[in-house]
């Protein structure tokens, strides 16, 4: 089994950063995949970024150029570090492990609320 772990979240005012960082621990070995994911009341799970085992990501339209998601293999920690941040980034942050079964383990999530 495989446990992630979000930390980072936060309020910060619109333009500002925030990092957040995953901590994955279990059955490491099974990882295809880790993304961030994220969510607002009422409306569906989107996914954020994306990175695979050999650091190749994508991102949704809404965040390139804005985020940047990173991993450390020796930590086995994801980050997302998110900057220019805007009232639309509000939301519930999750981490997600892609397993090579092709089953998923999902984080707590972490709240990220961009206000003046």
């Amino acid at each position: 089994q495989v446990r992630v772990v979000e930390s980072g979240g936060g309020l910060v005012q619109p333009g500002g950063s925030l990092r957040l960082s995953c901590a994955a621990s279990g059955s490491i070995f099974s990882i295809l995949a880790m993304a961030w994911y994220r969510q607002v009341p009422g409306k569906d799970r989107e996914l954020v970024a994306h990175i695979t085992n050999d650091g190749s990501t994508n991102y949704a339209d809404s965040v390139k150029g804005r985020f940047t998601i990173s991993r450390d293999n020796a930590k086995n920690t994801v980050y997302l570090q998110m900057n220019s941040l805007k009232p639309e980034d509000t939301a519930i942050y999750y981490c997600n492990a892609l397993l090579k079964s092709r089953g998923h383990s999902w984080g707590q999530g972490t709240q990220v609320t961009v206000s003046s």
